[in-house]
C-alpha cells in the first residue's frame, strides 16, 4: 500500500522531547508551518512556556506531562491531541538522554534508565503511534542519532541504546510493510547537535560535558524531520561528518578501535567545572533548543542530499570513484601494480 503524507499545514503532530533541543527546533518550526503541535517531556513549566510561545505567535499548540519511558503516560499524551485535535498525523520520537562515562564505571542504575528512556521510549512511541497511524496513514519518525553506526568512548552506554532503538525501527519498518499498513516509518540520524544534551547529561568525567564535535544547528535536524513528516524517508543523516566516521568505522576497524583516547579527549573540556545535575530521572524547567557553550554550523551539505535519491547516488557513485582513483594514486606512488593490471616484466599465464 503507498503511503500519502498530508501537507504540514493539515497536519497534528505529536513530539516527545519537545522542550528542548531538537525537539523544541522542531515543533516550533512545525507550527510556523501551520501544522497543530503536541508538545511532551516531563516537565511542565517547560511544556507551558514552550505552548504559550507558539500560541503568541498564532501557532496552535497543546502539551501533556508524560515519560516517555513509561507506556501509560505516552498512551495518555495520544488521547490528550486527539481529544485536542481529533487525530494524530505524525509522531515524531525525539526524547532522549545521555551519560558521559568509561562502560566499566557507569552506574546500573543510571545505565538501567538511560536504556528505559532511549530505547524503550521510542519503542513505547512507535507502539502509540502505529496505533493511532494504522487506520488513516502517517509518518512515524524515531531521533536517533548517527552514534548508532559506530562505537564511542565515553558515551559507550548512549551509543549502545542508539543501536538497540535503530535495529527496532529498521525491523518495524519491515513488518509495517509487509503488512500493508500505510504508515511511513522515518529514522533521523544527527551528528553532533548544538543542544543542551550535554549540559543534561549524568557526567562521571573530568570537567564539562561537550558534544561531539563538529557540531550542528538543531534546526537542521528540524528541517530533516519535518520533510519526512511530508515525504517518506528511510533513514537520513544529517551531518557529513558523522557519515564519514560511521564510514571510517566500518572500513577501518582495527584502525578506528585505537582512536578511543584522543576520541575521548574531544567529550569533556577540563578546563571548566562539570555541571553537577542531570535529566536521567526528571526533566528540565528551561525550554532551550541550544547549548550555552557551543556553537553549531547552520549548513550540511549532506542532508539535503540524502533526501534526494538521484542526487545521493550521484555523490556516492563519485565518492568511489574518487576513492579508486586515490588508491590508484597511491599503489602507483609505492610503485606497486594498478588494480587489475599485472606488475611490469610479470609474466601472467592464459589458458588457451
Amino acid at each position: 500500500m503507498s503511503v500519502r503524507l498530508k501537507p504540514l499545514s493539515e497536519q497534528v503532530i505529536l513530539i516527545t522531547g519537545a522542550s528542548s533541543g531538537i525537539g523544541l527546533a522542531t515543533a516550533r518550526a512545525a507550527a510556523r508551518r501551520g501544522a497543530a503541535v503536541v508538545l511532551v517531556a516531563r516537565t511542565e513549566a517547560a511544556l507551558s512556556f514552550v505552548a504559550d510561545g507558539i500560541s503568541a505567535n498564532g501557532g496552535r499548540a497543546a502539551y501533556a506531562v508524560a515519560d516517555v519511558g513509561v507506556l501509560a503516560d505516552v498512551e495518555a499524551a495520544a488521547r490528550l491531541a486527539v481529544e485536542r485535535f481529533g487525530r494524530i498525523d505524525t509522531w515524531v520520537n525525539c526524547a532522549g538522554v545521555a551519560i558521559y562515562a568509561p562502560l566499566i564505571e557507569t552506574p546500573n542504575d543510571e545505565h538501567a534508565r538511560l536504556i528505559q528512556t532511549n530505547y524503550f521510549g521510542a519503542v513505547y512511541g512507535a507502539l502509540t503511534g502505529v496505533k493511532h497511524l494504522r487506520d488513516h496513514g502517517g509518518a512515524l519518525i524515531t531521533v536517533g542519532s548517527i552514534a548508532s553506526d559506530f562505537p564511542s568512548p565515553i558515551m559507550g552506554a548512549y551509543s549502545a541504546s542508539k543501536h538497540a532503538a535503530k535495529a527496532y525501527i529498521e525491523s518495524l519498518r519491515m513488518e509495517l510493510i509487509a503488512s500493508g499498513l500505510p504508515i511511513s516509518v522515518s529514522l533521523i540520524k544527527p551528528s553532533g547537535t548544538n543542544t543542551p544534551i550535554a549540559e543534561h547529561a549524568a557526567n562521571h568525567v573530568d570537567g564539562e560535558a561537550r558534544i561531539p564535535p563538529p557540531v550542528y544547528d538543531p534546526q537542521l535536524v528540524a528541517d530533516a524531520i519535518l520533510d519526512a513528516a511530508e515525504r517518506p524517508r528511510l533513514n537520513v543523516t544529517v551531518g557529513g561528518i558523522g557519515r564519514l566516521q560511521a564510514l571510517a568505522a566500518v572500513h577501518f576497524p582495527r584502525i578506528y578501535a585505537f582512536l578511543g583516547k584522543p576520541v575521548a579527549a574531544l567529550l569533556s573540556d577540563p578546563a571548566k567545572p562539570k555541571t553537577l545535575s542531570d535529566n536521567l530521572d526528571r526533566g528540565q524547567a528551561e525550554g532551550r533548543e541550544r547549548s550555552l557553550h557551543e556553537s553549531g554550523r547552520s549548513f550540511s551539505v549532506y542532508a539535503p542530499l540524502t533526501r534526494k535519491p538521484v542526487a545521493a547516488i550521484a555523490v556516492g557513485a563519485v565518492s568511489v570513484l574518487a576513492g579508486f582513483a586515490l588508491a590508484g594514486r597511491l599503489r602507483a606512488a609505492k610503485g606497486e601494480p594498478s588494480l587489475g593490471k599485472p606488475a611490469a616484466g610479470r609474466k601472467v599465464s592464459r589458458r588457451r
